[in-house]
């Protein structure tokens, strides 16, 4: 596994939102920053200055960093692929052929198919590969996580679940808005935490099939008023069936006449009980309740969050390799979450529900 068991040498792979994974792992006391790789030279030298990485240990190529791994010349165990959502599956199953373990950037693919291949590369080469769903990573979600597998809700059957912005597209005119590279727009890239949220607190069940429509409306037009290139939705929404009658209703968006900077809801309900986390203040504050009933009344309870400390997404990856345990956000969830993506893409372009595989 790592070089030594209690130690995990990490590398990172694009240094953009890879600034977050590299605070996140400095934060760890089992874990080095053994390489940093960006195709920027600028961001490469300020990034390595700032975490103190050697300059033999900075890459300006994600193959020579895991040509280097392979080599052992490196010492590195794992590395964050934090690169534009096209190269999330070749350079992650790159990684993992190379004996590396990966934690990999959302979403996990473009597609089923590549999402199914980076879980079979896994096995394959018997490294832990993991999402960075990250909304599961916090003392809050881990406290309702906690109340909904102790059965308090009873038969979970309905969630709800948004992410909406009234104006909020990411790097206008980039990559994100180019669906050869993103793979879509706020259903993949902000849809994909709340929808992952819901799915996790309502015990991962098998989606078996999706109804969805899509919108570009707004951001198609400003697109053509300012003359960039824009070819993914700006609002989608879907209603997700699964396994034993379950059923989701999913809404994301990056530009809507919603009167909110920022609108964040899920809310699970079951037989017995409810749970609803939301942001408060159009923020990244959230609070959350519980609805249920006892002694014959109706009550409600605010969560705060658990009292012992949550761990980020990044100390939870070195945690499990250092633990030899599955991580809290396997790549086996995140193919669950990818089945919808694509279900919602596809029902969309279809018109009509369409049934998942898998």
């Amino acid at each position: 596994m790592a070089g030594k068991r209690d130690h995990v040498r990490v590398g990172v792979i694009g240094l953009g939102m890879g600034r977050a994974h590299l605070a996140g792992y400095a934060k760890s006391p089992r874990c080095t920053i053994a390489a940093i790789c960006d195709t920027d030279a600028e961001r490469l030298r300020q990034v390595g200055e700032e975490f103190r990485v050697e300059e033999s240990r900075r890459f300006t190529s994600a193959e020579a960093l895991i040509v280097a791994a392979k080599s052992r010349r490196a010492g590195i165990d794992a590395v964050s692929v934090v690169l534009p959502n096209t190269l999330h599956a070749s350079v992650s199953i790159r990684a993992l052929r190379a004996g590396l373990h990966v934690l990999c950037e959302k979403p996990m693919a473009m597609t089923v198919r590549q999402a199914e291949r980076m879980v079979a590369e896994a096995r394959k080469a018997r490294r832990t590969l993991a999402i960075n769903l990250s909304f599961r990573f916090t003392p809050q979600s881990r406290a309702l996580k906690e109340i909904a597998d102790s059965g308090r809700l009873g038969r979970i059957y309905y969630a709800r679940t948004r992410w909406m912005r009234e104006r909020g597209i990411p790097g206008f005119g980039g990559w994100f808005g180019t669906k050869r590279l993103s793979g879509g727009g706020p259903v993949i890239d902000l849809g994909v935490h709340r929808m992952d949220l819901a799915m996790w607190l309502m015990g991962n069940p098998k989606p078996v099939s999706v109804s969805a429509v899509t919108y570009d409306l707004i951001g198609s037009r400003v697109a053509r008023e300012q003359a960039k290139p824009f070819d993914v939705e700006d609002f989608g929404a879907a209603f997700v069936r699964f396994e034993g009658g379950a059923s989701l209703v999913l809404e994301a968006s990056w530009a809507g006449y919603i009167g909110k900077q920022e609108d964040m809801i899920t809310e699970i309900l079951g037989d017995r009980g409810g749970i609803v986390q939301r942001n408060l203040r159009e923020g990244y504050e959230f609070e959350a309740r519980v609805h249920g009933e006892e002694g014959g009344a109706l009550v409600e309870t605010v969560v705060r969050r658990r009292l012992d400390p949550a761990p980020s997404a990044y100390e939870d990856f070195v945690d499990a390799l250092v633990e030899r345990r599955e991580p809290l956000a396997p790549a086996v969830h995140g193919l669950q979450v990818q089945r919808v993506l694509d279900g919602i893409y596809r029902s969309a372009a279809l018109g009509r529900e369409v049934r998942l595989k898998g």
